[in-house]
Parts: C-alpha cells; sequence; structure tokens
C-alpha cells in the first residue's frame, strides 16, 4: 500500500491510496489517518482511485479515521471508489455514515 498526503490548505488534505487496502495494511491506514488528524487537518478526502481491493479490516481503518476526525470536529470523505469498493459499502450499509463521492473536487467541496 502506497499512501500519499496531499494537503490543500491548512484546514484540508488528500490522502491517495494504491494498492490493497487489507488486514495487511489496515493498521497502517488508521494510524496515517490518525496522525493526519493530530496533525491538525479537519477535513480528509481519501481518493481511493488506485485501491484495487478493499476487505472489512480496511473498512475498519476508514471507519477509525472517519471517528478520528469527527472527535475533532471534522469528516472523513471518500472519492474515486471502484466497483468492489462501492459495493462492499453497499453491503454493510456504511455508505451511510463513508460517504462516497465521484471525485476529489466534489468531496472536497460538498457541504
Amino acid at each position: 500500500m502506497e499512501i500519499t498526503v496531499n494537503p490543500m490548505n491548512e484546514r484540508a488534505v488528500v490522502v491517495q491510496l494504491r494498492g490493497r487496502l487489507d488486514l495487511l495494511v489496515a493498521t497502517e491506514v488508521k494510524q496515517r489517518l490518525s496522525q493526519i488528524v493530530s496533525d491538525g487537518f479537519r477535513l480528509i478526502v481519501v481518493d481511493m482511485g488506485e485501491v484495487s481491493f478493499v476487505d472489512s479490516s480496511g473498512l475498519g481503518a476508514l471507519i477509525g479515521g472517519l471517528k478520528a476526525a469527527r472527535l475533532a470536529g471534522g469528516d472523513l470523505r471518500l472519492a474515486n471508489l471502484n466497483a468492489q469498493a462501492q459495493a462492499i459499502l453497499e453491503l454493510t450499509t456504511l455508505n451511510r455514515v463513508l460517504r462516497p463521492y465521484p471525485n476529489v473536487d466534489e468531496a472536497l467541496h460538498a457541504v
């Protein structure tokens, strides 16, 4: 898993993930998202455009990041999900709390 962090301004950051979001990398992703919140960013957009697979551990990492962001008064949003990631969100009904957006710009500017 490759994780790239791109600050957009003092409040918002885009985190691009590349590879499989599964048990092998879930802890690292969760810790990285929590660190981003600790660094002061309140809006985290996770660009999933290059994520080939997501399992339940990967979803758990995203939920952990969402929880950290919301406890700090912010939000975590997902962008560019592939069909598999979209399907797992819908099957688990997590699409109600982890809102998917078609692209990074819409996720950054949604109200």
